[in-house]
Order: C-alpha cells, then sequence, then structure tokens
C-alpha cells in the first residue's frame, strides 16, 4: 500500500476537495484523482464520493480512515527512530480549540512550543462546536466538554475553575449576594442552556435557577456583559483572570463554590502508537499550564 496515497487520502477526508488535498502535496488535480483511484483500486472499495464541487467519505472510506491514520503515524515514528535514534516531532499538527481559549493561551504559547520544535508546523482551527477528530483529519483536540467517545484518548491539561463574578459598579447599584438564594433577587447572564447554578454548601450541594436579562453562546460575551454591569454570571478563570486583575471584575459568593468537575483536556485518537507530534503537543501544554495554572495565581 502506497504511503503517499494513504497521505493524500487522509487530507481528502479533511478538505473534502481532492484538488486541493493534492496541491498541499505538491500534486496536480489529475495525479491527486489518480492516486487515489488506485489506493480504491488496491482496497476493492470506493472510499470517496465524487462530485464536481465536494467530495465526501463512504462508509468504508469513514471505517478505513483511522487505520489509515495509525498506519501514517507508525511510519513517521519508525523513520524517525531510525534517523535519529529517538521520536523526533515533525511534520504539520492540526489542532481544533474552543475559539476563546485558543485565542487567550494556546496562540501566545505556540511561539515557545514552535522554538522547541522547529520541524514542526501548526494549524489550529478555533470554534467551540466540537468537531469529529476523525472527520475533520485533526491530530488533537483541546475540550472542556465531557468525554463522551470512548475510542479517543484524552489528558488533562489543566483544571477550569468556574467562579461567579460580577462589576464593582453591578454591586454598588444592586448590593452583593450573601448567599446563594440571594441570587433570586438579582439579574444573572447565561450562557445558553446553563441557567440552574450549582453551589457546594455546609449542608451539601444546592442548585438555584438563576433569573437571566442576557443569555449567549459565547463565553466570552459572558465575560464582557458581566464586566459592563449587566449582571452576575458564572466565568472560567482562564477567560476572566485579566478582568479580575484589573478590578473590573471581582469575585462574588466565594464562600459557597460552584459545583464543577469540569477541565480542559488533550483529546487525540487511539492508537497504540502516538504520533510523536502529538505526544510533544501534549506533554508541552500539559507542562506549560498544570495543576495551577497561571491564570488561578494571585
Amino acid at each position: 500500500m502506497n504511503i503517499d496515497h494513504l497521505k493524500l487520502f487522509v487530507r481528502v477526508a479533511s478538505t473534502h476537495n481532492i484538488t486541493a488535498a493534492g496541491a498541499e502535496l505538491g500534486l496536480s488535480p489529475a495525479v491527486a484523482s489518480a492516486h487515489i483511484g488506485k489506493l480504491e483500486q488496491s482496497l476493492g472499495v470506493r472510499l470517496i464520493h465524487r462530485t464536481t464541487r465536494r467530495v465526501s467519505l463512504t462508509e468504508e472510506g469513514k471505517a478505513f480512515l483511522p487505520h489509515a491514520q495509525e498506519v501514517l503515524a507508525g511510519v513517521e515514528a519508525a523513520k524517525a527512530a531510525v534517523g535519529t535514534g529517538k521520536l523526533t516531532p515533525q511534520g504539520n499538527l492540526r489542532i481544533t480549540a474552543p475559539a476563546s481559549f485558543g485565542r487567550m493561551h494556546l496562540v501566545p504559547a505556540l511561539a515557545g512550543f514552535l522554538a522547541r520544535y522547529p520541524d514542526l508546523t501548526v494549524e489550529l482551527r478555533m470554534s467551540d462546536t466540537i468537531v469529529d477528530l476523525i472527520e475533520g483529519g485533526f491530530d488533537v483536540a483541546i475540550r472542556n466538554a465531557e468525554l463522551k467517545d470512548s475510542t479517543l484518548i484524552a489528558r488533562k491539561l489543566a483544571t477550569d475553575k468556574r467562579i461567579l463574578t460580577a462589576s464593582p459598579a453591578y454591586i454598588a447599584a444592586h448590593g452583593e449576594p450573601r448567599t446563594p438564594q440571594d441570587l433570586h433577587r438579582h439579574k444573572c447572564i447565561h450562557l445558553l442552556g446553563l441557567e440552574t447554578w450549582s453551589f457546594t454548601t455546609s449542608q451539601g450541594a444546592i442548585q438555584i435557577k438563576t433569573n437571566g436579562v442576557f443569555r449567549t453562546d459565547n463565553g466570552e460575551a459572558v465575560r464582557d456583559a458581566c464586566a459592563a454591569g449587566l449582571g452576575i454570571s458564572v466565568n472560567s478563570t482562564w477567560s476572566a483572570y485579566q478582568h479580575l486583575q484589573r478590578g473590573e471584575l471581582v469575585q462574588v459568593l466565594s464562600d459557597y463554590p460552584l459545583l464543577s468537575e469540569t477541565a480542559l483536556w488533550a483529546v487525540y485518537p487511539s492508537s497504540r502508537l502516538v504520533a510523536p507530534k502529538v505526544r510533544a503537543f501534549v506533554d508541552y501544554f500539559a507542562d506549560c499550564f498544570g495543576e495551577s495554572p497561571y491564570w488561578d495565581e494571585d
């Protein structure tokens, strides 16, 4: 089985375009199409549906994709071991991450990561939608949601501490809640679907259905609306830490911590052979953020 054909197939699965995938690998449209045809012929199945504008994977193509990726990861590891005596990260690393976290924390840290691994290039796709790693052709994803796919491996990068915040102007105008029950009398800002807030108290966990004045699907919009005085909100410290440092936000109800077990995870496809570039990324950022990340420092 031709390794170059596998590389092309994996890129076609991501780009949904044979011409674009071929161009990434320095192939003309005709040669790229021929390579895919030869791969299908060698397997005896059709891997992709072709149209004039777009291609998509057949059921056989979807089933074959993770195996193709594992073969390529194994080849990369073997070449590195033979060439240098160690697994050297190289090639293009494709990452998907939540937009806000990616912009605030991943991008600033990439300079140090790429300086350590000069043979790597990085493609970062930022979206608050959870994407399919296999279908999208990604090497690794950053997620702060519960892992539901048992075919994936997750490694914790950092805690995702969440607190209640308000602006000094809001507190001056409306007062500060002293207990979770006081929130019934306050204006609250909601991330869509998170209108009920759970707290840890000396009597156990309690849930408070809060009254919202503003709802949004974007965490940065929640934070900024809170800083603008619209109400009280739940914020991750990684998102709000600069506003807290500047005094634009203050923590409220600190004696009643939110009941939350969220964390930031690096997620990647399960494989006997983890590509050196994936291992390097996960190790670097687990060390960069750690159990006590810089955004939780006083």
